[in-house]
């Protein structure tokens, strides 16, 4: 029988291309998304149109804040497992409104771990973050203490993993946490840097950077973040498992090949460092090779070639997304 999986933000950057690649492996899925309006909702709507070629693809607009319309879900479906997607993201938003970020990140994680332990939903797999490791020494490894956190997404992230963990305890759930290193890609959050470059040089206006380009980021493709977080179904017990490239990069050098496959000079408005932001991140990948047989295939240029070709083939609309 074809399994079924829930992915929670199901119409969000990530989220969206993890559905497609369980859809892919001929699974089941159930996607939910509260279609928020943090960004452009037109993004999250065409991420879905994609999802909905397949036929063993089932969306409803449902928010995992919302205990009860969550359990709806538990109640029409067999599920195997959950993929909980579902966040409110964004380092320097969660300083404007802290409040929503806990109860997403945080009470919405809550609320799909108590719906797996009553209706005996044994694996699910949480999306965390590598923000997490703010002040640690690199490459980030997996037995880190993560008790620093800079801005309140990290803070609610962490929350979440804390109650995950609290669930495998009392309750024998098999938990994979996933802490992802700055994904970007095609379809990709217009909040965040590539998007945002891309764009910006393909319309000629100068781009924002806060400080000055050298900081360096483990760049992680997204066709590649969403093969690991499949693969993290497996059974492990609980296991925090870091996904990223494991190759930094200096954000200068990401848009130097920005201007490569846009083929435009850019131009720069520069900032103050912000206080919520890393100056840099490494993952130690070792855990996601041997645990999962996973590794990034992906390199940097490959990736933002790509985006920029699929960048191109959508300005049409992209061009009025606000970034």
């Amino acid at each position: 029988m074809m399994k079924t999986i829930l992915v929670s933000g199901a119409a969000g950057f990530i989220g969206s291309r993890v559905a497609e690649e369980l859809l892919q492996q001929k699974y089941k899925v159930i996607g939910i998304d509260n279609m928020n309006e943090y960004y452009d909702v037109d993004l999250k709507k065409w991420r879905l149109q994609s999802l909905q070629e397949y036929k063993q693809f089932s969306f409803h607009k449902i928010d995992i804040e919302n205990y009860e319309a969550t359990r709806v879900l538990f109640d029409l479906y067999e599920l195997k497992a959950v993929i909980n997607e579902a966040a409110r993201a964004g380092v320097r938003y969660s300083m404007e409104n802290p409040h929503v970020y806990l109860t997403t990140n945080a009470n919405g994680t809550l609320n799909l771990l108590e719906l797996c332990r009553e209706y005996g939903v044994k694996k699910f797999v949480l999306a965390s973050t590598s923000s997490l490791y703010a002040g640690q020494k690199m490459p980030f490894k997996e037995t880190l203490a993560v008790n620093t956190p800079i801005s309140p997404y990290a803070a609610s992230k962490k929350a979440a993993e804390m109650m995950s963990y609290s669930y495998h305890y009392l309750y024998g759930m098999d938990i994979s946490i996933v802490r992802y290193f700055t994904v970007y890609g095609p379809a990709g959050r217009p909040d965040m840097s590539i998007f945002r470059f891309i764009k910006w040089c393909m319309e000629g206006t100068p781009l924002n950077i806060y400080g000055d380009g050298s900081q360096k980021r483990d760049f992680t493709y997204i066709d590649d973040i969403a093969r690991g977080t499949v693969q993290a179904l497996k059974p492990v017990g609980f296991e925090v498992i870091n996904l990223g490239n494991n190759r930094p990069n200096q954000l200068s050098q990401a848009i130097s090949l920005i201007e490569k496959y846009t083929g435009e000079r850019a131009g720069f408005n520069y900032s103050e460092f912000h206080k919520a932001d890393m100056t840099a991140t490494w993952a130690d990948i070792g855990k996601a090779k041997e645990l999962l047989e996973w590794e990034p295939v992906v390199d940097l240029e490959e990736g933002i070639k790509r985006t920029v070709a699929w960048t191109r083939d959508n300005w049409n609309w992209v061009k009025e997304i606000e970034v």
